[in-house]
Parts: structure tokens; C-alpha cells; sequence
């Protein structure tokens, strides 16, 4: 496993690590024994960072970790998140008093003293520019319960606003082979500013492993049912924000990076981990064999530089003009 720096902090952190987001709902079935087993399976392979949030099965998966991670608190680096529990647009659900309470829960659930890095969970534009948050954000760090903390953003120009605010040290965004923007201007600014960059939606919510038809049904409890068109939350958290029939017909088009890389799921991991300003990409998880498979996205061999401008040109030519919402 090869480590990376966390921006300017002193945490080096896995260059794949795995949210956990899957494990904790929203993702249709899944089991908690084989979510253990997978989260011990990343750790044996040397994954030191694991990403989760509050209101991932509400509080489930940052319960799974602190099971999985007991005993190994100071060597595994958890990042979790806040304020989608309440209402993201109301002032008040990031007062000193509700982001205490949210971190305090947290902590509980994750059985720590202290959160690696703590991240605002996609907060509207007008919230990041009230800037309120993020002095509460300090006092907690002065406090001791939270060692960093970072944005979780939907769209560059909120990237970019956060660049400008002195102690975030990280900024988590939708990054991959479909959502390529933030490649121009967000990743060289945050490189400069010495702010880390964790890589979600790696694989556009399973588009880019291949595996699906245009006949393929999620089940009813799946975001990529229920929020396939932006219903409940941003579309781009969703398939990368592109309708899903239209991007299965994409994905078949990028079927020759596989070639001699495994499989399109390795091949679209390495495709992001082959931008030196991602700190860690975090592919989600529901079955050991998926982590086992994610993890071989490491090994397998770079991208040339004809092969990434063939893919940035798909991009702009075929992918940009389809994707939906504001990113």
C-alpha cells in the first residue's frame, strides 16, 4: 500500500481507503458480518483511513467501524461527517451548540476521544460564506474532539470558496472518469493551499466497474432508485449525475481501459489515483470480494499520457454535456 499526505497535516493516510456509506444503508442488502470482514480484510492490506458519516444508516457505519477498528484507534484514521441529520438549510444546525451535540454523538458511536477529520456533509453555498460553521469548527479542534476538519462539496466554485478559508484541510468531492471538472482548476488550488482532496463516487455509483445493463433494478431502499433522477438529494451523487440508461451506454464506451488492468473497476481507481493531488480515493463496499478487488486498483498499471487525453476528450465530447445538476 502506498501512503499519502493529508494536505499539510501530519496524517498519512492510504492512497485507497473505502467509505462506508454502502455498509450503512441506503445501498440496498447488506450484512454487517461481511461489512466487518471487509473492513478487517482493507486493514490487513494496509488501509489506515476509512470515511463514514452520521447519517450513514444513522449512525450504523461509524457503529461498524468503532467494532472493527477497537484496539487499533491510534493507527486507523476515521473521517466522519455532520449536519445532514438536521435541516441543512437552517442556520442553526451548524450553531455551536447542534455541531457539539452532532460530534459528541459521533465520538460516542465511534468509541475516540478525538475525530481524525471532520467534514461538513455537502452544506449550501450561502452556510459556507456565512462562516459561522467554520468557528465553531475551530473551537472543537481547540477543544480536543476533532484533529482536522474539512467540506464535503457538490460543485467547484464551493471547492473553491473553501480553499480560501484558512483551517480547512480537506475538501472530499465527486471525482471520476464522468465527473473530470474539477481537474483544471480545484486540484492544482488545492495542491498550492496544502488542502487534501479525497476522491468519492469513484466508480459513479457502479457505472464505471461495467457490470450493468439498462435493464438492471435496485432495490427499493438503493439511492440508485430512489434518488436516480435528484429526488432526495443531489443528483450527482447518483451515477455522477448522468441518467442511468445513458451511462451504462458510456460505460461500454470505456470498456478498453480494462485492458491489461483487470477490470474497468481497477482501471477507473487508477485513473484518479493517477492525479497526484488526490490525497486518497474512497470506493464504498458491501462484500469482501469487493474490497479484494479494489484493492488490486494499486497494482495495476498507469495511465500514458495518450490514454489521458483520450479519456479527457470523451469527457468533454460525450459525458460533460449529459451530466445533470450543479457540480
Amino acid at each position: 500500500m502506498n501512503y499519502r499526505q493529508l494536505g499539510d497535516t501530519e496524517l498519512k493516510v492510504s492512497e485507497l481507503s473505502f467509505g462506508t456509506w454502502a455498509i450503512g444503508g441506503s445501498w440496498g442488502k447488506s450484512s454487517d458480518q461481511e461489512a466487518l470482514k471487509g473492513l478487517e480484510k482493507a486493514m490487513d492490506a494496509g488501509v489506515n483511513f476509512f470515511d463514514t458519516a452520521d447519517v450513514y444508516g444513522d449512525g450504523h457505519s461509524e457503529k461498524l467501524l468503532a467494532k472493527a477498528t477497537k484496539g487499533k484507534e491510534d493507527k486507523i484514521h476515521i473521517a466522519t461527517k455532520f449536519c445532514r441529520a438536521g435541516d441543512i438549510f437552517d442556520p442553526e444546525t451548524y450553531s455551536e451548540k447542534a455541531v457539539t451535540e452532532y460530534c459528541e454523538a459521533s465520538l460516542k458511536r465511534l468509541q475516540r476521544e478525538t475525530i481524525d477529520l471532520y467534514q461538513i456533509h455537502c452544506p449550501p453555498m450561502e452556510i459556507l460564506k456565512d462562516g459561522r460553521v467554520f468557528e465553531v469548527l475551530d473551537k472543537l479542534q481547540q477543544q480536543g474532539k476533532i484533529r482536522h476538519y474539512g467540506v464535503s462539496v457538490e460543485t467547484v466554485e464551493e471547492g473553491l470558496f473553501c480553499l480560501e478559508q484558512e483551517n480547512v484541510k480537506a475538501l472530499q468531492v465527486i471525482f471520476n472518469i464522468f465527473r473530470q471538472k474539477a481537474v483544471t482548476e480545484l486540484l492544482p488550488q488545492a495542491k498550492e493551499k496544502g488542502v487534501g482532496i479525497l476522491a468519492r463516487v469513484p466508480l459513479a455509483s457502479g457505472l464505471l466497474t461495467g457490470k450493468f445493463t439498462k435493464v438492471a433494478k435496485f432495490e427499493e431502499d438503493d439511492h440508485r432508485n430512489f434518488n436516480k433522477d435528484g429526488e432526495h438529494f443531489n443528483v450527482g451523487e447518483t451515477f455522477a449525475g448522468v441518467e442511468f440508461s445513458k451511462g451504462v451506454e458510456l460505460s461500454e464506451q470505456l470498456k478498453w481501459i480494462a485492458e491489461d488492468r483487470g477490470n474497468m473497476t481497477r482501471a477507473a481507481l487508477r485513473w484518479i489515483l493517477d492525479h497526484e493531488e488526490i490525497t486518497t480515493v474512497i470506493p464504498g463496499f458491501k462484500t469482501v470480494n469487493q474490497v479484494e478487488d479494489n484493492l488490486q486498483a494499486t497494482e495495476v498499471p498507469h495511465f500514458s499520457e495518450a490514454e489521458l487525453k483520450k479519456l479527457t476528450d470523451f469527457y468533454q465530447h460525450d459525458i460533460h454535456p449529459n451530466i445533470r445538476g450543479v457540480y
